[in-house]
């Protein structure tokens, strides 16, 4: 997208707007609308007079304020998802196949490729609804989830950010120890990842567009030097010592845990797309943006799992540079030198590419909240967020993959439930009403969320029954030897409860309730 067009305030419906928007003339009108008609806040009108601060806000992008859509912002897009997914965090989970589980090469490759391709699927679909509607995407979850429902997934995705940012920050900061030499402490390169993030998420989208332009290059050529440089030493033949049960298990599992890499930008991909105009073909957009993260996601994770390998199978290289993720990654330089060292550093770059897009949403899905939430400007929370990870990255730089094994699960838990609700709205109740997006902060407007609610709690049920985990085991996993089936048990859960009780919810309300 062009880099102009993403600093345009936001519109909203108080503007004399033309069409099928209302207009608002009079205080009472946009207060019926739920438009904040209150003077600004000193501090607001203090923010809003940075140039480089961008202050928009979750307001809706009306069709006339978008873009026109080329060829040329379609390739930039797919770059823009190409390099945001092409992060190291992927290459630490794609280790865990065959470094943490023990599945060989092939195992773990298959798991990845599929459970990620399935993954990327559900951010193709949500990514669509961001031309439909001018709204983010958790805007948009208000027309399924309900007004007051849908801040429980704000609150959620708060906290998967959170825990992404805090694993980025560990990870780079554990690089750059090691590249230092251990001069630079582990806690200052936590700092420094963080630093560097909050300065792009705070000066909003359009440092953070230039930026993801052209990082991507710097990152694949990195990458292809790893590959170089570790590629000879992976163990393609080692096979796995466990029973067929215990197997299976572990291939369930780490195919859950590669379709969550993934899932966690479900809840993000429409915000992208907000100044596409409404008549692009909604399976363009999804192709823009399964190509480009389906293909970044699994580059990583096929090299994280070759590294895996490369660990499990020769302990000189866990005992030069023990068994942390910032020791695996220099480990696939361990032949280069100072030229190895420069490459470990581009990855940290990659950590802030893959870092700064939570940053900048989660201050977003603060004011998704509404009330107070919503008159405090975006660039206070992204610089709460920032200290808040920060510090749990300082608190939790030792138990990193313990981390990374029971939080990514959890996350495909309540997006893959909430994704469900999305499409079983859509498909079996929308199709033929439609929407009034120009409703998005009206709940009046919006469905009651009861049947939603209810559907959620009882996904969690069966996510809980099926979930395999160091702190906790469903009955459903302990008589699968241990699968973690978290994920499917809960979207059956979901998708079994919610037709009925929106049918039910629809016949005492009203289809639009």
């Amino acid at each position: 997208m062009k880099s102009d067009d993403l600093e345009k305030a936001h519109g909203s419906p108080s503007l004399n707007s033309v069409g099928e928007y209302e207009l608002y003339n009079d205080s009472s009108n946009a207060i019926n609308a739920g438009i904040d008609t209150k003077p600004q806040p000193r501090y607001q009108r203090w923010i809003d007079s940075l140039k480089c601060v961008e202050s928009q806000g979750i307001e809706r992008v009306l069709p006339e304020e978008r873009e026109k859509v080329t060829a040329s912002t379609t390739l930039h897009m797919m770059l823009m998802w190409f390099s945001m997914t092409l992060a190291t965090n992927n290459i630490i989970v794609g280790s865990m196949g065959t470094f943490v589980l023990r599945l060989s090469f092939k195992d773990a490759a298959l798991c990845a490729v599929f459970g990620n391709l399935v993954g990327a699927s559900t951010v193709g679909y949500m990514s669509t609804w961001g031309p439909r509607s001018g709204n983010r995407t958790l805007i948009v979850a208000r027309y399924f989830m309900g007004y007051y429902p849908s801040k429980v997934c704000c609150m959620l995705n708060i906290c998967t950010n959170l825990g992404y940012s805090m694993v980025n920050c560990v990870v780079g900061g554990q690089i750059l120890s090691k590249v230092s030499g251990g001069s630079l402490s582990v806690l200052v390169g936590i700092v420094v990842v963080a630093f560097t993030s909050w300065v792009m998420a705070m000066f909003g989208m359009r440092i953070f567009q230039v930026y993801e332009r052209f990082a991507w290059l710097p990152q694949l050529m990195v990458l292809c030097v790893m590959l170089g440089s570790a590629g000879p030493h992976f163990d393609f033949n080692t096979q796995t010592q466990d029973s067929p049960a215990v197997l299976n298990a572990k291939r369930i599992s780490f195919f859950s845990l590669s379709l969550s890499v993934a899932l966690a930008w479900a809840p993000l991909a429409a915000d992208y797309y907000v100044y596409y105009p409404d008549h692009v073909k909604r399976w363009r957009t999804f192709a823009v943006t399964i190509l480009g993260c389906g293909q970044a996601m699994i580059i990583t994770l096929l090299i994280g799992i070759g590294l895996g390998t490369m660990m499990a199978s020769q302990k000189a290289y866990s005992l030069k540079y023990g068994t942390a993720p910032g020791g695996l990654l220099m480990s696939a330089y361990d032949s280069l030198g100072g030229f190895g060292k420069f490459c470990a550093v581009i990855n940290v770059l990659a950590l802030v590419a893959n870092n700064t897009p939570g940053s900048y949403s989660m201050g977003m899905n603060f004011q998704m909240l509404g009330g107070f939430f919503q008159r405090v400007p975006r660039a206070v929370f992204t610089t709460l967020t920032t200290v808040v990870y920060t510090a749990c990255a300082m608190g939790g730089r030792n138990q990193l993959y313990e981390i990374f094994q029971g939080f990514l699960p959890l996350i495909g838990y309540w997006v893959i439930i909430w994704f469900v609700i999305v499409v079983e709205e859509d498909l079996l109740f929308r199709r033929k009403i439609g929407y009034d997006w120009t409703g998005w902060n009206q709940p009046e407007k919006l469905p009651r969320g009861i049947a939603a609610a209810i559907s959620f709690l009882v996904g969690w049920a069966g996510a809980i029954l099926g979930m395999d985990q160091s702190y906790y085991s469903g009955v459903i996993a302990q008589l699968t030897n241990g699968s973690d089936l978290g994920i499917w048990m809960g979207a059956a859960f979901t998708a079994v409860a919610y037709p009925p009780l929106r049918m039910l919810e629809r016949s005492y309300y009203g289809p639009h309730r």
